[in-house]
């Protein structure tokens, strides 16, 4: 069982009003080490100083979306490993294969409750304890 409070996760979104769903619900769940960024231009400058388990990121942001975001993220020897869960309202079946054939580890639909993104997060790491 992996302990909440000792993972570091990224939220990448550019609403702010989603992020702060998704860092309330974290914190639910026991995450203590929770960051937010607005796109993925600002999560890949993140990560270059803070290393992290799991990132997750909305699909449509402006600068670079959450699939550009993935790819960089699985092509980075540092990062590859992290999990990632793709954050979408609706994406076309393309982007959602075009996510798949990158790497993604899971999806999150919206809108989420906090028992969603646990067994979304639970999917890639295996049962969390911490809440």
């Amino acid at each position: 069982m992996i302990s909440a409070s000792s993972m570091s996760v990224l939220l990448v979104d550019d609403q702010t009003s989603i992020r702060s769903l998704l860092r309330n619900s974290l914190v639910q769940l026991g995450f203590v080490h929770v960051a937010g960024v607005r796109n993925g231009i600002e999560a890949l400058e993140h990560l270059k100083a803070n290393p992290t388990h799991l990132i997750i990121s909305d699909f449509n942001m402006p600068d670079m979306d959450g699939l550009e975001l993935l790819i960089a993220v699985r092509a980075s020897s540092q990062n590859a490993k992290t999990g990632f869960i793709m954050l979408t309202g609706q994406a076309s079946k393309e982007l959602v294969q075009q996510a798949i054939s990158s790497g993604v580890n899971n999806f999150l639909a919206k809108p989420f409750t906090t028992s969603s993104l646990k067994a979304r997060i639970e999917a890639v790491f295996g049962p969390i304890c911490g809440a």
